[in-house]
C-alpha cells in the first residue's frame, strides 16, 4: 500500500496478559500500524501495572473509552489465589471487564467467527449468532439464604416516601429449605433493549427476545413489555426501513429455533440465560477461540471490542520456556478490526471500514 489510512479520531488500546499480550503487539506492529495512521491512547492493563496503579489503570481506561467511543481490548488476566501469589499482588483484583462494564453500562455481545474449515458441532449453523446478555441483577445480584426449620417467607417492599409498606406472602416451611429474592429495574432493562436495538440494525438482522414470561408473569413480563415499549416509540420505523423485525418468544421455544436455524440473528438473553446460551453457541460454533466480545452502550456511540478467550496461559508457561508456540491469533485480530470498524462508522470513514473488512476477510 502506497498511503497510510488516515483515522481522524482517537482509539483505546488496552493492553493485557501473557501469551495475549504477545500476540497483541504482533498484531499491532504487522497488522494495524504499517497501514494505519492512527493516535492510539495506550493503557496497559497487564497486572503487574494495574496492582501497581491499585487498579487506577482500568477506571482511566474505561473513562478513556467513554471520551473517544471506541476501546480495543487485549484479554487480561482476573486474579485467584495463585495468581496472587505468583505476582505477589497487593490484593485479589476485580475482573478488569466487571469494571469496564460497570463504567460504561452496556451490554455485551459475543459473535462467533465463521471459517469454512473449521467443522462446527451444530453443522446448519452457516451464519453467525448474536447472543447480547443482560449484564445487570437477577440471579447476579440477588439475596439468597438457607431456612432452617418451620416458619413462614415473606417479601416487603417499603417506599422512601412514606406510603404503606407492601408484604407479600412467598412460602410457608413445613421443614428446612432455601429461599432467594431478586430484581431488576426499568431504567437497566430499557438500556438492555436499547443496545440490542442498535445492534441488530447496526447489523441488518432479526432480534428475538427471549423470556419466561408465562411463568414470571410480572418479572419477565416487565422485560417482554419494556422491549416492546422501546421498539414501538424508537425502533420500529428503521427496523421496518431496514427489512428487520422484532420478537419476544419464550426461552423454550427460543432454544429449539435457534438449533434449527441457520444463524444471522441477535439473540437477548437475559442475565443467567445469556451466561448459559452464549456458551452453546460458543461451543455449537467450534471453539471459543473464534468468538469476538463486544460492549455497547445503551445510546449506540461507545463500544469496546476484545476476544472473548483468555490470556493462553498453557502456550506462555511454553514460550517462557523458550518453547516453539502456536497460538491462535483470529479473535485478537477481530477485536482490532472490530473496534476500528466502529471507529469507521462514528468518523464516516469508508476507507477505515473496508480495510477492516478485508483483513476480517484473509483470516478466515
Amino acid at each position: 500500500m502506497s498511503k497510510k489510512i488516515k483515522v481522524t479520531n482517537p482509539v483505546v488500546e488496552l493492553d493485557g496478559d501473557e501469551m495475549t499480550r504477545i500476540i497483541w503487539k504482533f498484531i499491532k506492529d504487522k497488522l494495524i500500524l504499517p497501514y494505519l495512521e492512527l493516535d492510539i491512547k495506550y493503557y496497559d492493563l497487564g497486572i503487574e501495572y494495574r496492582d501497581q496503579t491499585n487498579d487506577q489503570v482500568t477506571i482511566d481506561a474505561a473513562n478513556a473509552i467513554k471520551q473517544y467511543g471506541v476501546g480495543i481490548k487485549c484479554a487480561t488476566i482476573t486474579p485467584d489465589e495463585a495468581r496472587v501469589k505468583e505476582f505477589s499482588l497487593k490484593q485479589m483484583w476485580k475482573s478488569p471487564n466487571g469494571t469496564i462494564r460497570n463504567i460504561l453500562d452496556g451490554t455485551v455481545f459475543r459473535e462467533p467467527i465463521v471459517i469454512s474449515n473449521v467443522p462446527r458441532l451444530v453443522t446448519n449453523w452457516t451464519a453467525p449468532i448474536i447472543v447480547g446478555r443482560h449484564a445487570f441483577g437477577d440471579q447476579y445480584r440477588a439475596t439468597d439464604t438457607v431456612i432452617k426449620g418451620k416458619g413462614k417467607l415473606t417479601m416487603t417492599f417499603t417506599p422512601e416516601d412514606g406510603g404503606t409498606p407492601q408484604t407479600f406472602e412467598v412460602y410457608n416451611y413445613k421443614g428446612d429449605g432455601v429461599a432467594l429474592t431478586m430484581y431488576n429495574t426499568d431504567e437497566s432493562i430499557t438500556g438492555f433493549a436499547r443496545s440490542c436495538f442498535n445492534m441488530a440494525l447496526s447489523k441488518k438482522w432479526p432480534l428475538y427476545l427471549s423470556t419466561k414470561n408465562t411463568i414470571l408473569k410480572k418479572y419477565d413480563g416487565r422485560f417482554k413489555d419494556i422491549f416492546q415499549e422501546v421498539y414501538e416509540k424508537e425502533f420500529k420505523t428503521a427496523f421496518e426501513q431496514a427489512g428487520i423485525t422484532y420478537e419476544h418468544r419464550l426461552i423454550d421455544d427460543m432454544v429449539a429455533s435457534a438449533l434449527k436455524w441457520n444463524g444471522n440473528f441477535v439473540w437477548a438473553c437475559k442475565n443467567y440465560d445469556g451466561d448459559v446460551q452464549s456458551d452453546t453457541v460458543a461451543q455449537g460454533f467450534g471453539s471459543l477461540g473464534l468468538m469476538t466480545s463486544v460492549l455497547i452502550t445503551p445510546d449506540g456511540q461507545t463500544m469496546e471490542a476484545e476476544a472473548a478467550h483468555g490470556t493462553v496461559t498453557r502456550h506462555y508457561r511454553d514460550h517462557q520456556a523458550g518453547k516453539p508456540t502456536s497460538t491462535n491469533p483470529i479473535a485478537s485480530i477481530f477485536a482490532w478490526t472490530r473496534g476500528l470498524a466502529f471507529r469507521g462508522k462514528l468518523d464516516n470513514n469508508a476507507e477505515l471500514i473496508n480495510f477492516c473488512e478485508k483483513l476480517e476477510q484473509v483470516c478466515i
